[in-house]
């Protein structure tokens, strides 16, 4: 018999969400599954996601909402702290949910659900933590967890009979033996592997994002989705970023600020360079000399032409740059 039931689903593409997807479309209920994504400027993305696949398959609606410049807050000031990298955890998912919430009304959905486990995630999915995104996302006994339910109060969901309680999982901890045996069950090849996800959490960038508020105040998206970009050092007041490939380069022509120096060896192929923050004279030798060392140039010295002058210098070498290196971790 049909439910009655609507609800949004909060998808990332990984395996838990599309279980969750597949346990709630068995129960005939109404879904829209709901992906939200980083801007990127680093990495190329799919022409479908993973989240986007596991809806078609299961023919169910999908909508994608990009984050935009509104989430940098939390980025910079988490009320709830931050996981191993710069991850935001909790702050991030109550940010969704009440978006997902605000399209509830919208839609005139019953409740949201998502595919968190608990005690999967050491930050975000304990007992304290999943209450709190709950309490602060305005989604008291509306949110359903449909693989870790039975660990979990009854929701309103569940009194209202919306969604049987019986059929939901007990799923605890961080094993994935159930879900991959559930996935075989199901048919659900297409989710990313659990090892992936938000770009957040990747340590390589947090490095250089805590080094980026030391000097810089005010963020912005393209701030930090530069993080990604290049071979990145810090010299005393300036950042000093060097493209590593031509896809590299062409993002850092793309994104220069206008106070930015943009370095190039002359005659030589070689990198872009993005001399941001001060430009004393020792910046611009040292982001001159850094040009030249990652360039085809193989001569002693090599003439390196930024803001429309030019320089001849030596190259750095690689145990030099290394010590200003914020690439290395």
């Amino acid at each position: 018999m049909p439910s009655s039931a609507k609800a949004i689903v909060l998808v990332s593409g990984g395996l838990d969400s599309a279980l969750t997807l597949k346990l709630l479309h068995d129960q005939n209920i109404d879904l829209i599954a709901v992906n939200f994504a980083f801007p990127t400027l680093y990495k190329a993305e799919p022409k479908k996601s993973y989240a986007q696949k596991v809806a078609d398959k299961l023919k169910i609606p999908f909508k994608k909402i990009t984050i935009g410049e509104d989430y940098v807050k939390f980025i910079q000031h988490p009320k709830h702290g931050r996981g191993s990298a710069i991850n935001p955890c909790i702050d991030c998912k109550i940010y969704m949910l009440k978006k997902v919430k605000k399209m509830m009304r919208e839609l005139k959905a019953d409740f949201a659900a998502t595919g968190e486990v608990l005690g999967q995630r050491p930050m975000s999915q304990h007992k304290q933590a999943l209450d709190t995104i709950e309490k602060q996302s305005g989604l008291k006994g509306r949110l359903l967890r449909p693989l870790s339910a039975a660990h979990l109060p009854e929701t309103e969901v569940e009194k209202k009979g919306l969604v049987d309680r019986r059929k939901l999982y007990g799923i605890q901890g961080r094993g994935r033996k159930i879900q991959l045996d559930l996935a075989k069950d199901f048919g659900i090849t297409d989710y990313s592997s659990p090892a992936g996800g938000c770009f957040l959490t990747e340590k390589h960038l947090a490095k250089k994002y805590f080094d980026l508020i030391k000097y810089q105040k005010q963020l912005k998206w393209k701030d930090l989705l530069l993080l990604g970009i290049g071979r990145q050092f810090r010299y005393k007041d300036s950042k000093i970023i060097v493209g590593r490939d031509e896809k590299e380069n062409n993002i850092l022509e793309a994104n220069k600020e206008k106070s930015d120096y943009v370095f190039q060896v002359k005659d030589y192929m070689g990198p872009v360079t993005l001399l941001r923050g001060k430009k004393t004279k020792q910046a611009i030798e040292f982001a001159a000399r850094l040009t030249l060392l990652y360039s085809d140039c193989k001569d002693e010295t090599g003439v390196v032409l930024y803001n429309k002058k030019k320089i001849t210098v030596a190259p750095l070498t690689k145990k030099e740059a290394d010590q200003f290196n914020l690439s290395l971790c």
